[in-house]
């Protein structure tokens, strides 16, 4: 049986109040600046998949890792509070179960971004030359 876009509706307000209790409840040193990006939840509303980034996780690879194995710690530490939350402040039978996933579309997007201003800088440096020798006349030369 079809559930039209409860499922949608239901996800929006999952993310609506985790980032609320995220932001202003949930007192875990490990959470740090965490964004809920994206909420899919299962069409039974028994599973919802919550995605989040963080920000200022790190400048090396091996920070970036801990940092984040440490959010999702805190996440995993902070999940009954946070279904507590849901169960008092939505009209639901029964709270979805949590699975946080951290959001790797904010770090690809980051990573296009500056692949690109690489190469922007690359063509400021080296301006286009075209291949032509100098002694070959273009149609825009008289003879």
């Amino acid at each position: 049986m079809a559930q039209g876009n409860r499922p949608d509706r239901v996800a929006e307000e999952v993310r609506h109040v985790l980032s609320e209790s995220l932001a202003r409840e949930v007192k875990d040193p490990g959470i740090g600046f965490l964004t809920v990006t994206h909420v899919k939840i299962s069409p039974d509303l028994q599973v919802a998949r919550v995605s989040y980034t963080t920000m200022g996780a790190g400048s090396t690879p091996a920070e970036i890792a801990k940092s984040r194995a440490a959010t999702k710690a805190a996440l995993e530490r902070a999940k009954p509070f946070l279904r507590r939350q849901l169960g008092q402040k939505l009209r639901l039978r029964r709270v979805p179960e949590l699975n946080f996933h951290f959001d790797e579309g904010i770090a690809h997007q980051a990573r296009v971004e500056e692949i690109l201003i690489d190469i922007q800088k690359d063509r400021e440096a080296n301006p286009y030359v075209e291949d032509v020798p100098p002694d070959v006349p273009t149609d825009d030369e008289p003879e």
